[in-house]
């Protein structure tokens, strides 16, 4: 993690060495009213469990009528790293507003740690995601100041799971122990984020950081050991991202 934050402050030095090094350049990003370009992010994402009233309860299997796993002590969800890929279409309203659109796509884990008495008990399910995602904001941009501007932007994304029907249909026939959460495949997100733009001769350079937090509980409700605890669930976001337009 800390190779990482490192790494995005090495490139940030380096952005602020060449943009400033120039005159007023940018490839005339900031002189059309469209212009396009591609995103390229790094994900950590997580879970947001929501538990049931009784989720400390063992779940009892109606076929032996004998408990599955023993009473939970915890449901915790841990940060996944991911990785994206996107093209970036970009309309200028004003010299200060933009609206955008950055269709991508997403690949993503997220983890839930069910935790019990004995430690050894401990289980962690893994929910792989390939996302297909359509996000929509609103960028506010402060003047520009040589080859340097800041911004913040807010926006909508809605985001839909390539693979859910493939993983619903593989565990049917497993073990409840054995057993998977799954999500629904559509997801509505809202998130805010703030970014910096540093204008070289040919192209436009934009770190930003972003958060995201889905409007909607993606939990499929089952009866199993791991979904039942759970009445809902919603999903997080953080997203450091490089645009280039």
């Amino acid at each position: 993690m800390i190779k990482r934050y490192l790494f995005c402050v090495l490139i940030f030095i380096i952005c602020i060495n060449g943009a400033y090094a120039q005159e007023n350049w940018g490839g005339g990003t900031d002189d059309v009213p469209i212009n396009i370009g591609f995103v390229f992010q790094y994900i950590s994402s997580k879970y947001t469990p929501i538990k049931a009233e009784n989720w400390r309860v063992p779940f009892i299997d109606p076929m032996t009528g004998l408990a599955v796993k023993p009473s939970l002590y915890s449901i915790t969800s841990p940060p996944t790293s991911g990785f994206g890929l996107g093209f970036v279409s970009n309309l200028k309203l004003a010299e200060n507003f933009d609206i955008r659109f950055c269709p991508g796509y997403v690949f993503s884990d997220h983890t839930l740690t069910y935790d019990y008495a004995n430690p050894s008990d401990r289980v962690n399910k893994t929910v792989s995601y390939s996302i297909l995602s359509f996000p929509i904001g609103i960028r506010v941009r402060s003047d520009r100041r040589r080859n340097f501007r800041a911004y913040f932007v807010t926006g909508i994304r809605y985001s839909w799971d390539l693979i859910t029907e493939s993983k619903v249909n593989d565990d049917i026939s497993k073990p409840l122990i054995d057993k998977k959460v799954k999500n629904n495949r559509g997801i509505l997100w809202y998130e805010a984020g703030i970014g910096l733009q540093f204008y070289f001769e040919f192209f436009k350079l934009s770190p930003e950081i972003k958060f995201s937090h889905s409007f909607n509980d993606v939990l499929r409700p089952e009866s199993h050991p791991y979904s039942t605890p759970l009445e809902k669930l919603f999903v997080q976001d953080i997203q450091f991202s490089i645009y280039l337009e």
